[in-house]
């Protein structure tokens, strides 16, 4: 007769014990890629009903069951990776890089700023319409599903040519990533809300994104060459030369309500 606790202790079968440690690492790998991908109960909950199945199935000696739940763990594990290869990706990039100092990272930020900049400059200055949004602490990994990944280097002359009107990814927003282009030809979904003045579809869509992230949208107009920051749901001017200082007040700092009213000044 089959007995569960002498199962437990049996130091004489490592069999079972090999079996019950892949269980528990497998759960365990599974639960924290699910976490990080979609970060949602649901899936979470999925995850622990069937690891109780798999664990207790292997406790009263049922095999067959143990070896079905096991299976759907690493069914559920292969289709989330499939689905989600980008962010899948980025969880393993995790581990890869090595963790910089608070002092590094502002650099970058810095160094990220200065780009934008030179870009944004040119892009004004020649009526380029244009839409480049800044990743902050909410990930926007649902959002760029609707555009083109493109993992690259943030260089001035590759923003400049991917809004150039006729590429085929000049439409859209671009969406940076730390010190990288993750995407472009990104569409959202423009704000409803009424507006005073003439605001054309690329201003709504900066707001629109704005109003649901904390996202930091730069917008361009082709019409005026005019520069505007959205956050927050608010759409706020600047002046070229003072566009290097105000993004590394919104990237980089927190800025309080007194300075937006004093850039919309």
């Amino acid at each position: 007769m089959y007995d569960p606790v002498n199962n437990i202790f049996n130091v004489k079968s490592p069999i079972l014990w090999v079996d019950f440690c892949f269980s528990i690492l497998l759960i365990a790998l599974l639960s924290f890629v699910l976490y990080k991908i979609h970060n949602s109960k649901k899936s979470l909950i999925a995850v622990i009903a069937i690891s109780l199945v798999t664990l207790i199935s292997w406790f009263f000696g049922l095999k067959f069951v143990w070896a079905i739940s096991l299976l759907l763990l690493i069914s559920l594990g292969t289709i989330t990776a499939v689905h989600n290869q980008n962010e899948f990706r980025d969880i393993i990039g995790t581990f890869k890089k090595k963790r910089k100092n608070e002092t590094e990272k502002v650099y970058d930020r810095h160094a990220v700023c200065q780009k934008i900049s030179v870009a944004v400059e040119t892009l004004s200055r020649t009526k380029t319409g244009a839409l480049i949004t800044f990743e902050k602490g909410m990930k926007l990994n649902d959002v760029v599903k609707t555009g083109t990944m493109l993992h690259a280097p943030i260089t001035p002359e590759l923003l400049v040519t991917i809004f150039y009107p006729g590429t085929r990814l000049h439409d859209g927003a671009v969406v940076i990533r730390r010190d990288e282009i993750l995407a472009a030809s990104v569409y959202y979904t423009p704000t409803t809300r009424p507006l005073t003045g003439k605001f054309g579809s690329r201003h709504r869509a900066g707001i629109g994104i704005s109003e649901i992230t904390d996202a930091v949208t730069v917008i361009v107009s082709e019409e005026t060459g005019r520069i505007s920051i959205t956050y927050k749901g608010e759409l706020i001017p600047v002046q070229q030369d003072n566009l290097l200082r105000t993004l590394e007040d919104y990237l980089i700092n927190e800025p309080d309500e007194g300075s937006e009213e004093e850039e919309a000044k």
